[in-house]
């Protein structure tokens, strides 16, 4: 398998055939599609809907981290090189300056050095049919599975911004051993990051509700959102023996100023046992995610289940509307710790050089999404500097009682980044010296008056880290990113436990 890929990626003769390339790429390649891909490549069906169904953009964007990867490594002296730029599903083929020595003969005529200072090369193609272009996006994305048996070794390409040393749960990530139930569901759901959510199951009482709400606010998943169960309900999950942190999900999507039953706070209050301890009494959805149509998370550590074998959850009315809820996430944990929260400003997980997963972006409100093809300097791993989110923008991080220490990653782009779905260059920049934006979590000032471009210059990641930072009365650390010159930019938040 592994000739497989270094065959594709080492024979630049391959690519006469191909109508992609760095300046110039043929009109129909704007044919791939993320449905054409699901379809073409992953056998789905007409009724492919991509808001329930990720694994295009899943799989897409481990490729791009394999590739990217392999380049940096052992592939580094090919002359080929293969990327997937971020947000796009069509392979980018950029032939590298080889090294020369003098029995190398000058390259032909027929490619010309668009970008010689950089050693980048692009080759001018004819045009091709679309069922060429398929079959091209169908071999590009056939190659993801077999990026994953490239070793992955550490290579740093300049300093690393420095960063404070803290100590981890001993826990990592492990989807196989989670538990996602998508509560008044008929199906399985794969959110934006990957993640699978079993149909509703476990239960005992309640309805199923599905609202005909389209936009959940501080979310990429509104579909998780729009389905809940209510009543007065038990859930009864099977988990092995351990410990587990117990993320609830809910969305207020009845109540409200523009919800059919009107009202607002106070409208439904609800009550949750786990294992008959109380986790929530009289819980308000809408004053606690600050309104209606809100995504918001609940957040609980050292979770584990009877000497039954199961973790019994109840949920029931305090007041008003009928007890609810839109999701129950079990992930296993440590005793005593909460998990790490990685996040980054796009719409797609990240898993970086040191083998930590990242969350697509989340807990957001406000702002945009923008990529760029500028590679980062002074970092070992430049791909998670490609996006950010800017503007005038908040998030509401849900974290377990206890300090938590937060660490905000800032880059600025010399020629800008481009919003998805657009060609524009992003308004966030062109400020000649430099934004300048504020940070508050929870009301106080953490960054003031940050300047990335005076601090580090262009193309430079920039950290910020703030320790002994507590939750609000919510369970929130909410960060508030206040523009004072142009607008603020992030590119990544992580929050760790003390």
């Amino acid at each position: 398998m592994f000739f497989s890929l270094h065959y594709f990626c080492a024979r630049p003769a391959w690519l006469i055939c191909s109508p992609i390339y760095a300046k110039r790429r043929s009109p129909e390649s704007d044919q791939i599609k993320e449905y054409s891909v699901a379809l073409d490549v992953f056998g789905r069906h007409d009724s492919f809907d991509q808001d329930t169904d990720s694994i295009v953009r899943v799989q897409a964007n481990r490729l791009r981290k394999r590739l990217s990867d392999y380049y940096r490594q052992e592939g580094d002296a090919h002359r080929m090189h293969i990327k997937i730029p971020v947000g796009q599903y069509i392979p980018l083929f950029e032939e590298s300056e080889p090294v020369r020595t003098p029995q190398v003969a000058p390259p032909p005529p027929m490619e010309s050095i668009s970008n010689r200072a950089m050693g980048i090369r692009t080759i001018e193609q004819p045009r091709l049919p679309r069922a060429w272009l398929v079959l091209i996006a169908l071999m590009g994305l056939a190659i993801a599975g077999l990026a994953f048996l490239v070793p992955q070794k550490a290579k740093t390409t300049g300093p690393v911004p420095s960063r404070q040393t803290i100590s981890e749960p001993t826990a990592a990530y492990v989807p196989a051993e989670a538990v996602r139930i998508l509560c008044g569901a008929s199906r399985n759901f794969i959110d934006r990051s990957g993640k699978m959510w079993g149909p509703d199951d476990y239960f005992s009482g309640g309805t199923p509700i599905r609202s005909s709400v389209r936009h959940i606010w501080r979310t990429l998943d509104s579909n998780i959102y729009r389905t809940s169960r209510e009543g007065e309900f038990f859930y009864d999950i099977p988990l092995k023996r351990g410990t587990y942190e117990l993320h609830l999900h809910f969305a207020e999507t009845f109540f409200g100023p523009e919800g059919p039953g009107g009202g607002g706070e106070g409208s439904r209050l609800i009550n949750v046992l786990a294992n008959g301890n109380s986790l929530l009494s009289n819980f308000d959805v809408i004053a606690d995610a600050g309104g209606a149509r809100t995504a918001d998370v609940k957040i609980f550590s050292g979770i584990a289940p009877e000497k039954d074998g199961f973790l019994h959850l109840k949920f029931s009315s305090a007041a008003g509307g009928k007890a609810m809820v839109s999701g129950v996430e079990l992930l296993p944990g440590s005793p005593g710790q909460t998990l790490p929260i990685r996040i980054v400003a796009r719409d797609l997980p990240y898993y970086s050089n040191d083998s930590h997963w990242w969350s697509s972006d989340a807990y957001f409100k406000g702002g945009q999404l923008a990529a760029t093809e500028e590679p980062a300097d002074g970092t070992d791993d430049p791909e998670l500097y490609e996006t950010e989110r800017w503007g005038h923008f908040s998030y509401a991080v849900p974290v377990a009682p206890g300090k938590h220490t937060l660490i905000l990653h800032f880059i600025e782009r010399s020629r800008g980044s481009v919003p998805r779905g657009d060609s524009a260059p992003s308004p966030t920049h062109g400020e000649p010296e430099g934004r300048v934006f504020n940070v508050f979590c929870n009301g106080k000032a953490v960054v003031r008056g940050l300047n990335i471009l005076r601090e580090v210059g262009t193309n430079r990641p920039l950290l910020r880290t703030i320790a002994g930072l507590e939750p609000n009365a919510q369970g929130k650390l909410l960060l508030e990113f206040e523009p004072v010159k142009g607008y603020a930019t992030l590119t990544a938040i992580e929050v760790l436990p003390q």
